[in-house]
């Protein structure tokens, strides 16, 4: 599809429309046996510079939006070092071969930002590959659906959702804050769970809320800097988290006003306006990607 055609098509048929075939994958799912596959913007993101010569760290990069990003990223010419588990590290080779594949440096790290000593140990890495860091993107989630209500979410879940979301978020801000040069940026990943909370995602909602909590409270404290703090809440996006934690998968998006998932290439433009000088007057805010559904 030509450039101009992708810019004009319908959003509403642009990219692959429920019912898609029902499909379970174990935790943390891949992208590969997707049906659909998902379009990180391989064939169709087209840089423009915006990015040139930065230096960016991305959690939860190996797939899905992260990958989103990493591609894109590369593709307006910044560094990438992001993170995935060691059961993603198939998944984060393809990452790698995207990004060098813009021509830029891609630097794959075995982290869980569930523990503060990884968390630094992350920041230190890329201070070492970099020597600063321009864009921190706080991307990297966990969810797990519980339909059977509050009984049946474990403390163990309950913590894993906690670390995961909000202290791996807070551990790396605090830590690469110190390394983030005026002009630079944070971008976090909430939800339209923060604002309309599905009962079966009960405590991944509550951390999607507090992430835009964070978000407000944390740019205004570092706004005397020069470093720009922003979140981009998706809605529903077809990536290896929703065959691998939600118990229905058919007719996923559905609900959205525009009657599907986004891709994940439909989120990166939004975390490149955010981390691109285009947005120098633009911080404290959140970007809502939802496919129509109206949030505060």
């Amino acid at each position: 599809m030509a450039a101009q055609e992708r810019h004009q098509a319908n959003p509403v048929t642009a990219h692959p429309q429920p019912d898609f075939p029902d499909q379970d994958q174990a935790h943390p799912g891949w992208t590969g046996p997707m049906d659909p596959p998902p379009d990180h913007g391989e064939e169709s993101y087209e840089g423009h510079g915006l990015l040139e010569g930065r230096a960016s760290v991305i959690t939860g990069g190996d797939s899905g939006i992260g990958r989103a990003v990493a591609l894109a990223f590369a593709r307006e010419g910044a560094d990438v070092l992001f993170t995935y588990l060691p059961e993603e590290a198939e998944e984060a080779r393809k990452t790698s071969l995207l990004v060098e594949g813009a021509g830029r440096k891609a630097v794959a790290v075995d982290c869980d930002i569930r523990e503060e000593k990884q968390c630094r140990a992350l920041i230190e890495r890329a201070q070492e590959e970099f020597g600063r860091i321009d864009i921190l993107v706080n991307n990297a989630a966990y969810q797990m659906s519980q339909p059977d209500g509050i009984s049946a979410i474990t403390t163990e879940q309950f913590d894993r959702v906690m670390k995961t979301n909000l202290y791996g978020m807070f551990w790396l801000s605090k830590m690469a804050l110190p390394h983030i040069p005026k002009g630079g940026s944070i971008i976090n990943s909430t939800s339209v769970q923060a604002y309309k909370p599905s009962p079966h995602l009960l405590e991944y909602a509550m951390t999607k809320a507090a992430i835009v909590n964070f978000t407000h409270g944390l740019a205004q404290m570092v706004a005397s800097d020069g470093v720009r703090v922003n979140a981009v809440a998706p809605g529903p996006v077809w990536t290896p988290l929703i065959p691998a934690t939600m118990p229905d998968t058919v007719e996923f998006g559905k609900q959205s006003p525009l009657g599907r998932p986004a891709q994940p290439a439909e989120m990166a433009p939004a975390y490149v306006f955010l981390a691109s000088g285009r947005a120098s007057y633009i911080t404290a805010e959140i970007v809502n990607a939802t496919g129509g559904t109206p949030l505060p």
